[in-house]
């Protein structure tokens, strides 16, 4: 029987989706094939991502040819098509964190920067269930696609904030590169109108420059602009912005950055709020299902991608749907 066990064990073998541009190759595989021996692991099998199939398809690939755990390499563009792919599959995802987001990672509370923790965890970790969101999309032209998404899907400014990103300066120099685009965004003086329905209520209509449809709350630079956002609930958190000028900017700011991101992380910063009632530059709901139906095609992002214009979107939750390896001790 033990004989058989270890025989099983090392016909098991990892499979690595990883972007070139992001990841440096060989210390990946050296790392891998390190982790795998010492696990007792079959030989690990790459799948290199390319510009027409950002890790979609590679990721089936892998998982028809039987591997035990699928690796994301690369940005969160990476991650998200190879959670699209191990959607409902049973198969878990590891996250070997690389570029400039890493909102998963960051979420979860995994590691970001250091290769062999990554994994190491890929290996011998447990699994951990969270939820996808699935948004649809309805085009101009009354097309409709389905896409997953991770951490957060977005209409308005934040959308357009990422359709004015030169791509080029974001590789060198990560989210500094935001801020061009950030100031572009905000000289858009259009705002999204919209009817809005969550879960079974009746439609409202709704004014915003932005509304963000999360399943986690984390942004980049530890922004934490959904605290209530939880990755395994089974639910959205919402929020509009709806500011009316500088002052607006500026209740959301702190709201945002004080409030959420200093006060409520400590126990005293708590108690500091107390009760403070909601702001109305923001707006915040909950559900299981959101549908909205825009006057006019806005741009819509999903985990930081553009993903183009849409008149509709329809998002609702997965619950569990995708396994993810994290360290045993943080379960």
């Amino acid at each position: 029987m033990a004989a058989s066990s270890a025989e099983s064990q090392s016909t098991r073998h990892a499979a690595v989706v990883y972007n070139p541009v992001k990841v440096d190759f060989e210390a990946l595989k050296a790392s891998v094939d390190e982790h795998a021996r010492a696990a007792g692991w079959g030989e690990s099998r790459f799948y290199e991502t390319s510009v027409e199939d950002p890790g979609g398809g590679q990721t089936k690939q892998a998982i028809e040819e039987g591997a035990a755990v699928v690796m994301a390499a690369g940005g969160d563009g990476t991650v998200r098509a190879v959670a699209e792919a191990l959607r409902g599959s049973n198969v878990p995802i590891g996250l070997l964190p690389s570029g400039t987001g890493n909102l998963l990672a960051r979420n979860l509370k995994l590691t970001l920067d250091r290769l062999d923790e990554s994994v190491a965890t890929a290996f011998e970790g447990v699994d951990r269930a969270i939820d996808l969101g699935v948004a649809t999309a309805e085009r101009e032209d009354g097309s409709r696609s389905e896409h997953a998404f991770l951490v957060m899907a977005g209409l308005g400014l934040d959308a357009k904030m990422l359709a004015n990103t030169n791509d080029d300066l974001k590789a060198k120099v990560g989210w500094i590169a935001y801020v061009d685009a950030i100031v572009k965004a905000l000289r858009d003086k259009n705002r999204l109108r919209m009817r809005v329905k969550v879960d079974n209520s009746a439609p409202r209509v709704l004014q915003a420059h932005t509304i963000l449809i999360g399943n986690c709350g984390l942004l980049p630079a530890n922004v934490l602009l959904l605290p209530d956002a939880a990755v395994d609930d089974g639910i959205f958190d919402v929020v509009a912005l709806r500011p009316e000028g500088l002052m607006g900017w500026l209740q959301i700011w702190t709201k945002v950055i004080w409030e959420n991101g200093i006060l409520r992380r400590t126990e005293v910063g708590r108690k500091i709020m107390g009760d403070r009632k909601e702001v109305r530059t923001l707006r915040y709901m909950k559900g299981k299902s959101i549908t909205l139906r825009l006057e006019r095609a806005q741009e819509f992002e999903l985990d930081g991608d553009a993903f183009g214009h849409v008149r509709a979107l329809r998002a609702v939750v997965d619950p569990g749907a995708l396994k993810v390896k994290v360290p045993a001790d943080s379960v």
